[in-house]
């Protein structure tokens, strides 16, 4: 698994998406971090423009840092649910594991907002595979700020907000590469990071390293899962 694709859903998401949708000329805005080499891959298929959105600081300056000299990809700092975009501005809106969390309705209105008609969202959710998980798995959403809907259930969710679901599948199988790369990445990163890595992945890994324990150890791989879709905005 290319490690350049750090994010559940690995690379599958967005060849899961280049396989449907002819992305020549389009206007992308990709929400959330570690998407760097999605990024190049949009320009790769024929995207004209990229841009990219993180909300916190430790984020955007590491993700211009990896994307610097790319003149067609452009990354600014904002909260998902209140951008500074105009209305019916973009042909696909990407997210990866980025928009599981507690305030997803209102992320949702938002992408609405800025998706011109008849256009795109591609969606990559953290789901449970089970409708009631245990404690445990429960905590390390709830300190991940992680909302996940019913794996069965999320479907109907954007449909019921006016998505028509396009395609979509179960590709909760890449978490084991997910997860057992954070293990090598934990090792690899924790004895040479920059002064410019240090804020941005202490935090991270060491959330990430629980996780997967918890996921390759602990039979979190029971609940967890991850589920991709292909929305078009009604």
């Amino acid at each position: 698994m290319n490690k350049k694709f750090f994010l559940p859903g690995t690379d599958k998401q967005l060849k899961f998406l280049l396989d449907r949708i002819d992305l020549k000329d389009y206007k992308v805005l990709i929400l959330g971090p570690g998407c760097e080499e999605i990024s190049k891959q949009f320009l790769a298929n024929g995207v004209s423009r990229v841009l990219i959105i993180v909300n916190n600081e430790d984020s955007l300056l590491i993700t211009r840092l990896n994307l610097a000299g790319i003149k067609e990809i452009t990354v600014r700092l904002m909260q998902f649910e209140d951008t500074d975009f105009k209305d019916s501005q973009f042909d696909l809106v990407y997210a990866q594991g980025s928009i599981s969390g507690f305030n997803r309705n209102k992320i949702l209105k938002e992408i609405k907002r800025i998706l011109k008609p008849s256009c795109y969202f591609c969606a990559g959710e953290i789901v449970s595979l089970t409708k009631s998980p245990p404690r445990f798995v429960k905590d390390i959403w709830k300190n991940s700020d992680v909302s996940p809907l019913f794996s069965d259930d999320l479907e109907n969710y954007y449909r019921e907000r006016n998505f028509e679901v396009i395609s979509s599948d179960d590709i909760s199988d890449t978490l084991f590469d997910f997860y057992r790369m954070s293990n090598d990445l934990m090792k690899e990163k924790s004895g040479g990071l920059t002064v410019e890595e240090k804020s941005y992945y202490k935090k991270l890994l060491k959330q990430i390293s629980h996780e997967s324990n918890v996921y390759l150890k602990l039979g979190g791989n029971v609940h967890i899962g991850f589920k991709v879709l292909i929305l078009k905005k009604v």
